[in-house]
């Protein structure tokens, strides 16, 4: 089977970590060229400019996007102009807008697009989902709880309008409540906490409806020290279900199950499995483009309450 094409946008912390190994690693995929400002990836061909890149390698397929979502309309919008299929790094874009315009631009192209959702592929995702099927709901909390400095080391971007804050990685837990609920929910009421220095929030304390009247919660904050949590906890009539490490994790009434196997790594599994989806639309010339996800973000800031807090510096 040939490998398709495929030109990585962004070279900063997550196309090193996870994009780019992913790539190298599957039979589906060649990369074929890069384009940041800063950043490069070894024996591959580097471009600043995605216009010169469209241009100049017309027999790249296949555009990934992982650089932040504030400019990444424009560089979307170009790849789906020139006929190409576009891969989107989570959040799909800065406003709930612009990703639908994307995902009609594409379908005038007659080009696949994707908005990924990398935590939705995290190991033990689809047996939650499985196992909620069919159970009545009595409450859900979300504590999602991490380290910026860790994570984020000196990305400025995230504190600035459209790049969201807390909830860069809030948005991940938003993702697996939304796939594995078998009924759809929406927001109440937000809490948002923002540095005195910073334009996007640190914290957020949210609350939910649910169709049958189930507590549901969730709470986010970007000051962890120590361990990392990243828990959802799902009390039904037939027992509780916990997804921890992101969803790589699941135990039902306290006895972990099997296949549990994170490889020392959170993320392990999930970005393969991303471009082994984004392979299959392109094939199939499908889309996906599910923003279920941003919809609760973007609530989250039109009925937020914000508070101020201590700011916030490296």
């Amino acid at each position: 089977m040939m490998s398709t094409k495929i030109a990585l946008v962004g070279i900063g912390k997550i196309a090193r970590d996870q994009h780019v190994p992913s790539i190298e690693a599957s039979p589906d995929w060649e990369l074929a060229a890069t384009v940041s400002r800063h950043g490069t990836v070894e024996g591959v061909e580097a471009f600043t400019d995605m216009d010169t890149l469209l241009d100049a390698r017309r027999d790249i397929e296949v555009i990934s996007l992982c650089l932040p979502p504030v400019p990444r309309f424009a560089y979307a919008s170009s790849a789906l102009k020139a006929g190409r299929h576009v891969m989107l790094e989570k959040p799909p874009g800065a406003t709930l807008a612009e990703c639908h315009t994307l995902g009609a631009m594409a379908k005038r192209a007659g080009v696949s697009i994707y908005a990924t959702w990398h935590s939705r592929e995290a190991a033990r995702v689809g047996a939650a989902k499985e196992w909620l099927q069919n159970k009545r709901l009595r409450s859900l909390k979300v504590v999602w709880k991490e380290d910026v400095r860790r994570w984020h080391p000196g990305q400025e971007w995230i504190w600035d309008p459209g790049g969201l804050g807390i909830f860069d990685p809030g948005i991940n837990a938003l993702s697996i409540v939304t796939e594995i609920l078998p009924d759809p929910v929406h927001l109440t009421k937000a809490v948002l906490e923002f540095p005195e220095n910073r334009g996007t929030p640190i914290a957020a304390s949210l609350a939910f409806a649910h169709p049958h009247g189930a507590d549901m919660s969730a709470v986010f904050d970007w000051r962890q020290d120590g361990d990392q949590i990243w828990t959802i906890e799902a009390e039904t009539d037939e027992g509780t279900l916990v997804l921890s490490e992101g969803g790589a994790t699941l135990s039902i009434d306290g006895e972990i199950h099997a296949g549990n196997d994170t490889d020392g790594n959170p993320l392990h599994g999930e970005y393969p499995r991303l471009y082994a989806r984004m392979a299959e639309l392109v094939r199939t010339g499908g889309t996906d483009m599910d923003l279920a996800p941003m919809i609760h973000v973007a609530d989250a800031f039109l009925l937020g309450h914000r508070v101020a807090v201590e700011p916030f510096d490296w």
